[in-house]
């Protein structure tokens, strides 16, 4: 449990509460943007313990929410259609397409495979040459560079069959979306201590002097998240807005170099769609020209049409924090995990799910 029991200490997370409560001196709004967080705040009670004076906003942080509706839809069609091997983090089986997920494609019998790394899917290309192998390469900063990295390994070993569906979103431009929000009022930000862990703190700073807003780099532990509440409310406190990293055990300010070395060799920056919320200049990663045999995108020229969300889910006010998954009319009816109406509800990083099963808000 070492690395883990002491940023749980009860003690230690009361005075934390108790510094917050003396500190606090009128209303203010502070999102944390990952939904690892977002679990954190929701399965620990921290939300009821903090004083009401703090309100804390649930943010886009959950890159498998933010997959587009489109890009379910042509990893089901690869899967179904092209008959290729789709292998994917387990958290994505579940997210519903327009028609439906890569769970029901598995079930109707496409060969959908749930792996923990994308070096296992080179392995399985390699294994099988007479197939072809798609990783479905979704995530934030954080899970980039093994997906490029094993981009860089099927091409040095010669592994044609090999392609990823690349789905990166970005954080900072998704900061820069929310506080540009004319319905988002927020004061300060918890920023993801493991996107920061590769890229590092510098495309926050710009951010933070140009927006007004304190930005504190945080992790995931219970006691990281009240840390890093009582960094923000102190600086708002003070009226002063700056980058700070709570996150110091892990976090250093430049990142981690290497990483981000092969994430520019296999990716490039664009505009991206985010799933409820759309389009947001700069905000993604996209496969460079170089490893075009390897972008599943251009590999197999999938043409799939865009399809409306579901009316009924709110996920993109949910994503920008303007509504809490609790205001939704559907939560806990007809959208639950068993049967979601958006990815907010099946995700592990989900604030509709963290609500669902953590809260005490749905009826037995």
């Amino acid at each position: 449990m070492k690395y883990l029991s002491e940023y749980r200490d009860p003690e230690l997370a009361k005075k934390y509460l108790e510094e917050i409560k003396n500190t606090v001196s009128r209303p203010w709004s502070i999102m944390e943007v990952c939904g690892g967080q977002t679990h954190s705040l929701v399965k620990n009670g921290i939300i009821e313990m903090l004083p009401d004076k703090i309100t804390m906003i649930h943010g886009p942080g959950c890159p498998v929410c933010v997959t587009p509706l489109n890009l379910i839809d042509k990893a089901v069609y690869l899967a179904l259609e092209k008959g290729v091997v789709l292998c994917s983090f387990g958290d994505m089986l579940r997210v519903p397409g327009s028609q439906k997920s890569l769970l029901e494609a598995k079930a109707e019998g496409a060969d959908v495979r749930v792996l923990y790394s994308p070096l296992e899917a080179v392995k399985i290309a390699e294994d099988n040459p007479d197939k072809e192998v798609v990783f479905f390469a979704v995530g934030f900063e954080t899970t980039a560079p093994a997906n490029a990295l094993s981009v860089v390994h099927a091409h040095r070993r010669g592994v044609k069959n090999y392609a990823i569906l690349a789905s990166h979103v970005l954080v900072p431009p998704a900061i820069k979306a929310v506080i540009d929000d004319e319905e988002s009022k927020i004061d300060g930000f918890l920023a993801a201590g493991h996107v920061c862990t590769i890229m590092g703190n510098t495309e926050y700073h710009p951010l933070s002097a140009t927006y007004k807003v304190p930005i504190v780099v945080t992790g995931f532990e219970p006691l990281d998240v009240l840390q890093g509440i009582l960094m923000v409310v102190r600086q708002l406190e003070q009226s002063r807005s700056q980058v700070e990293n709570q996150y110091a055990r892990i976090v250093r300010e430049e990142g981690n170099p290497d990483a981000q070395k092969i994430i520019n060799e296999v990716f490039e920056i664009r505009n991206q769609v985010w799933r409820g919320i759309g389009e947001i200049p700069d905000s993604g990663y996209a496969v460079r020209e170089k490893y075009a045999a390897y972008d599943a995108t251009k590999k197999f020229d999938v043409a799939i049409k865009e399809a409306p969300e579901n009316p009924l889910c709110i996920s993109g006010q949910i994503m920008k924090g303007i509504k809490k998954p609790f205001e939704c009319s559907q939560f806990g009816k007809t959208c639950k995990p068993t049967n979601p109406l958006g990815a907010p509800m099946v995700s592990s990083e989900g604030a509709c799910a963290a609500y669902y099963h953590f809260s005490g808000m749905v009826e037995a």
